[in-house]
């Protein structure tokens, strides 16, 4: 009896399907990011949160956008301010002024520090700080950058030495407490970290700063030795502007609704200001969420930049491995790797 002879290449061919089902694809940052247990998620404090009402679109659609205000340590004497104007409600009535492609969207008092204006500015409420430019960074001595995890969140995550971040801006880039940070280095870590394995992982930033990715709040000011005060603010709508870092502090970015800022008319004046009073976009009304009724409050998490997870959905975004890719890049900018905030469910 003759048996049926088959190529050993046919039978790869026949095998082939069996083992890609028990092979799953690499998971996307999104999937890893959905695949996080819930003890790495942090809620935000209310009193963390703005919810800012723009006047409704044209076609009558509501539009509200919820800024995340910077914990401690990171630019406290604005934050402060900002809470102080919101409370006085002077942020209702102003508007956003502001809409310069690619930068940003600036939103304040019109008359403001304008000589052309024919009504006179807003007055400012009592017991706004005032802060000086050393206030852009902090001291970075209390913080340890490895090894850090949920819920020593007091403490900050590690600087992604298995990325390199390393870009012109900084010579340190990582997270903390759930924000992109840039540092600076101390002679010493340099030098021993061409004698150390690993040595960057260890390192110890002089200072840390928050950096001006896509969506993070800012205030605005003029020329030094003027800080700001929190009654001007601004949030990215571009490429990162790494160059402001140090030079403008800022103070939160935003978790929602971000399309109806970056969505807006450019303005056609220098710096893409509105010429045209009348394209000024009002601003209805900007309220800290924990002085909202309590049904009317909303609910974020972020997930914990010094948790598991966090460590494998920032490998991913360096390193897309999923499906579509087909060769990893093997870093990424520290504006590229966005902490997931996500809106807690009634």
């Amino acid at each position: 009896m003759t048996k049926p002879l088959i190529s050993l290449a046919a039978l790869f061919a026949l095998a082939a399907p069996a083992l890609a089902q028990e092979e799953s694809p690499p998971p996307s940052p999104g999937e890893i990011v959905a695949q996080a247990p819930a003890g790495e998620w942090i809620d935000i404090s209310p009193e963390d949160l703005l919810v800012m009402t723009l006047a409704p679109a044209e076609d009558g659609r509501e539009r509200s956008v919820v800024i995340q205000l910077m914990p401690a340590p990171f630019s406290q004497g604005w934050v402060e301010n900002i809470r102080t104007l919101a409370r006085a409600q002077w942020y209702d009535g102003i508007t956003v002024n502001r809409v310069q492609d690619n930068y940003v969207v600036q939103w304040g008092d019109p008359n403001y520090d304008n000589p052309e204006a024919e009504e006179a500015a807003k007055p400012l409420p009592d017991g706004l700080r005032v802060m000086g430019e050393s206030d852009y960074l902090t001291p970075a001595r209390h913080y340890r950058y490895y090894g850090a995890k949920h819920p020593h969140e007091n403490r900050s995550s590690p600087p992604l030495a298995w990325h390199e971040l390393f870009g012109s801006y900084a010579g340190f880039n990582g997270f903390s407490l759930g924000w992109p940070v840039g540092g600076t280095h101390s002679a010493v870590t340099f030098a021993n970290r061409h004698k150390q394995e690993n040595a960057y992982h260890y390192a110890h930033p002089d200072t840390i700063w928050p950096v001006h990715c896509y969506g993070m709040v800012g205030v605005g000011r003029s020329y030094s030795p003027d800080t700001g005060s929190g009654a001007e603010l601004y949030t990215v709508i571009g490429h990162a502007p790494r160059h402001l870092d140090r030079n403008i502090a800022l103070v939160g970015r935003v978790v929602e609704g971000i399309e109806h800022l970056s969505s807006l008319p450019r303005g056609k004046g220098q710096l893409g200001f509105y010429e045209d009073e009348s394209k000024r976009i009002p601003i209805l009304s900007v309220r800290v969420a924990s002085d909202l009724p309590e049904a009317e409050r909303p609910a974020f998490e972020y997930l914990s930049t010094g948790g598991e997870t966090f460590a494998r959905y920032a490998d991913a975004r360096a390193n897309r491995r999923d499906p579509f890719f087909n060769v990893p890049a093997g870093g990424a900018d520290i504006c590229n790797i966005p902490v997931p905030v996500r809106r807690v469910a009634d």
